[in-house]
């Protein structure tokens, strides 16, 4: 033989060498290196009881490990996390070349594992300081369990869990109960038999089922326990989504009784959801959205349709309790206390198109019959643009703004609405006082909710109403001319020519500049405040007529109260029998003082709706 040849027997003696030593590798020597490995994973001391090798030769080894044992994490509670009888393991050497291990059986026995989710979102079986993962696919092409337990306890969302788990040739099954926000449930899922060579995809289902929780499931994954791949469908109902947010972890909020299905494709990191529909309370939604997962940020995008929706559904009974207790506390308002605050979603943007075709009450008319805009979030800046809302013979138009960037405590609020088209007895659900109706509201300020926002809000808001009628006695008495207001018929009308408002306003302060009040047969001024967020009231009146008056009272009257609840009040002495014996004194003179004339009402509407 050559020295070449010599060289290649040697060559291919250490090369059959190596493979003969990795197929005869005897696994079980590495105990302690796999438990070391361990406990540096997990950050607490792994003991492995024994590790040894059961076949005699081949790249394919099983390895048994008996009494397994991973102590709880110290933050955790006391008892074990992890505690293992016996595993079997099947798995391929040559994937260990490359630092990765996948295993094509495993057996498991007398297993018990206890999950621990803090309220801070550290988990138990997350390595320590790294973030917390999902589920991953698998190459297995078995998977066998027996007499086995797993307990969860997750603080963070109100749930816990304890379950028995079986997996064998009839499939795999896992059962139990437990609690989630404090509702009792039973579990249940289940799933075919863990086998690649079972042709298609992997079968499952799922099921939640308790008296204000239930969720079912019923799909596949793309192979078996692949839970990145995996289409279902789901149907729930729940007492509030807030309940069910505490399955899907969306950031959902409390609602009344919900009942929703929906298609879902799961492609890790991605969701897609789509025939959307169901019923939250008294309304109906329909919609798709698609949640899509990028360096660390959340990003949605769909669209929510409605026919019918009533805004108190999005309030929990709790929610409306409070809001009830707060009314009867500090009395009704007309602006809402809804929260606005996005510091819970620092890490999501998206857009979001929203169309109702009816709002509803059940308090009764609300005057708005639709409501469509696109919502768009992009780091903490929300924008509502455009944002249309269909009124009772008009409509009003604008946007609106929520912007907590930076890190700001609490959000800063923009509106910019105006409303054109409108007419007075349409929006009352009354006939008495008509006319077309404007108005112009622009304001910034900050705080949690609407409510407080406005009441630091700067800005401006006006108000105009032209070309209506109203009563005549209503006319003569906004002039105070008694005797026209108590002699007229009935059924005698007067012109409206204008209602003007502009109400300036500073850190919630707003100030009458003007208000006015003109008819065919008189005119009204106003000056005072209206303050928030008390939406408190204190304005004095005066008019005059714009004739000759049988019977003119002299003085004025006031304006008090809420914008929910005003009052009007015209004192003790204007209504005295002595002002009412000089109001005869001046007209039997003819001193009753002078007329009014008609205001420049186009003007004033310009300064009011600016």
């Amino acid at each position: 033989m050559n020295r070449a040849g010599r060289v290649a027997a040697i060559v291919v003696a250490i090369v059959a060498g190596l493979l003969l030593l990795v197929a005869l590798f005897p696994w079980g020597m590495l105990h302690g290196i796999v438990a070391d490995r361990l406990t540096k994973r997990f950050g607490r001391p792994v003991t492995i009881g024994s590790m040894a090798r059961l076949d005699t030769i081949g790249f394919t080894p099983t390895i048994a490990v008996r009494d397994v044992r991973i102590p709880q994490a110290d933050w955790a509670g006391s008892g074990d996390f992890l505690r293992l009888r016996e595993a079997r393991v099947t798995f391929p050497v040559w994937p260990l070349l490359s630092g990765t291990f996948q295993p094509r059986d495993i057996r498991v026995s007398g297993l018990a594992l206890a999950l621990v989710r803090a309220a801070d979102g550290r988990t138990n079986w997350s390595r320590p300081g790294a973030a917390e993962s999902g589920g991953a696919s698998t190459d297995l092409r078995g998977l066998t369990v027996r007499d086995s337990m797993i307990s969860y306890r997750d603080a963070k969302r109100d749930r816990d869990a304890r379950l028995s788990f079986v997996s064998d040739t009839k499939g795999l099954r896992a059962s139990g109960t437990g609690t989630i926000r404090g509702a009792l449930v039973r579990l249940a899922f289940a799933g075919a038999a863990v086998t690649q060579a079972r042709p298609g995809p992997w079968p499952f289902t799922a099921r939640i089922d308790g008296a204000a929780l239930a969720m079912a499931a019923r799909g596949t994954m793309d192979r078996s326990l692949d839970t990145d791949r995996m289409t279902l469908d789901l149907v729930t109902r729940a007492a509030d989504l807030k309940l069910i947010d505490a399955v899907i972890e969306a950031g959902l909020f409390g609602t009344q009784p919900v009942a929703l299905r929906a298609h879902v494709r799961h492609d890790a990191p991605d969701w897609t959801v789509t025939g959307l529909t169901g019923t939250i309370g008294r309304s109906d939604i329909a919609g798709h959205v698609t949640v899509m997962k990028r360096d660390g940020r959340t990003r949605l995008t769909g669209a929510i349709a409605s026919r019918r929706f009533d805004f108190d559904d999005l309030a929990s009974d709790a929610g409306r309790a409070a809001a009830r207790a707060q009314e009867a506390r500090i009395g009704p308002r007309v602006i809402p206390d809804t929260p606005i605050s996005l510091a819970n979603l620092d890490s999501t943007d998206g857009t979001i198109d929203v169309r109702i075709a009816r709002v509803v009450s059940a308090g009764g008319d609300t005057g708005v019959t639709g409501l469509s805009g696109t919502l768009s979030l992009d780091h903490q800046k929300l924008t509502v643009a455009p944002l249309a809302i269909r009124l009772a013979g008009g409509r009003a138009s604008g946007r609106a703004i929520v912007d907590q960037r930076g890190g700001a405590v609490h959000p800063t609020l923009r509106l910019d609405l105006a409303m054109i088209g409108s007419r007075l007895e349409l929006l009352a659900g009354q006939g008495d006082v008509a006319g077309r109706v404007r108005a112009r509201a622009r304001l910034t300020g900050r705080g949690d909710t609407i409510r407080s926002a406005i009441a630091h809000a700067d800005g401006h808001v006006g108000l105009v109403v032209q070309d209506g009628a109203l009563p005549a006695k209503y006319a003569a008495a906004l002039g105070f001319d008694a005797g026209r207001a108590l002699t007229i018929g009935d059924d005698r009308q007067a012109r409206l020519r204008c209602v003007v408002l502009g109400l300036p306003i500073v850190q919630g302060h707003g100030t009458v500049r003007p208000l006015v009040v003109d008819t065919s047969l008189s005119r009204m001024n106003g000056i005072g405040s209206i303050v928030f967020p008390a939406e408190s009231i204190a304005i004095r009146l005066t008019g005059a007529p714009k004739q000759r008056s049988l019977l003119r009272l002299p003085g004025s009257a006031s304006l008090s109260g809420t914008l929910s609840a005003p009052q009007l009040v015209v004192p003790r002495e204007t209504k005295s029998v002595g002002n009412i014996f000089k109001a005869i004194g001046r007209a039997i003179t003819g001193h009753q003082g002078p007329l009014a004339s008609d205001a420049d009402c186009n003007a004033l509407a310009r300064q009011a709706l600016r």
